[in-house]
């Protein structure tokens, strides 16, 4: 059972209860501290916060579930599947076969913590702060609570159609999952085709992230495709050291 958050007595802006996908939707649009607002509703309700663009995308799936899949499996097929056919230029600096997961961000070697390695939830606030005061695409977005077990199941619990032409929420989720695990990602905004996260602990070195890089191609091609030769190229300018992971597919 959802319990509805408004009979909470959180301090949540105007919103009503919807159904199929189930989710608590805001009436008017996000502004900067609405996913911040949003959040005490996990400890309470069990229910994620994010920002939606719209609704209409939406289409919940009534038998996949994340946990029926391996995030290295699946990103090892995605990869397989786009590789083959794939330039190999374009896959510098690796080959055909898939590299294997990357590390998870480990602390700095003195044992000190970096001034911008902060909590996932604290991370995820300001970035959310940032995008609902200035960022184009989710101008109008407004705050949402979806009833999912972790932000990285968002996707699957909403059937999220935006990367239908490459994969399904379900899949998307399952590396999500794995990223939230190794990098502290919460997803924070969903438009028609287009996903944001928000990433505590990102790639400090460059070797690093050429293997998140990898991971992000089979995830979502297009970010590739989309302005960047090499995967290399990728790396370098969208994954070291990012705090924001934005997966646009055409």
């Amino acid at each position: 059972m959802v319990i509805n958050p408004n009979a909470l007595g959180l301090d949540l802006p105007p919103g009503t209860m919807r159904v199929q996908p189930s989710l608590w939707y805001a009436d008017e649009p996000a502004t900067p501290d609405t996913w911040a607002r949003l959040l005490p509703a996990r400890e309470a309700a069990g229910m994620q916060p994010v920002l939606l663009t719209e609704t209409q995308y939406l289409h919940p799936s009534q038998v996949a579930d994340p946990d029926d899949h391996d995030p290295a499996a699946t990103l090892a097929a995605l990869w397989d599947e786009l590789a083959q056919e794939e330039d190999e230029g374009t896959l510098a600096p690796f080959s055909r076969t898939w590299p294997g997961l990357a590390p998870a961000t480990a602390a700095p070697a003195d044992g000190r913590t970096a001034p911008d390695d902060t909590a996932p939830d604290d991370t995820a606030a300001r970035l959310t702060a940032e995008l609902a005061g200035d960022d184009e695409w989710l101008k109008g977005a407004r705050g949402a609570l979806v009833p999912a077990r972790r932000s990285a199941d968002i996707p699957a619990v909403l059937g999220w159609g935006g990367a239908t032409n490459h994969t399904d929420a379900v899949q998307l989720s399952t590396i999500l999952r794995s990223w939230e695990d190794r990098f502290g990602i919460r997803v924070v905004g969903l438009g028609p085709d287009l996903l944001t996260v928000s990433v505590a602990a990102p790639p400090r070195t460059t070797a690093d992230a050429l293997a998140v890089a990898a991971e992000h191609y089979a995830f979502c091609p297009d970010n590739v495709w989309d302005g960047y030769d090499t995967i290399r190229a990728y790396a370098a300018e969208e994954v070291l050291d990012r705090h924001e992971w934005t997966f646009w597919w055409d």
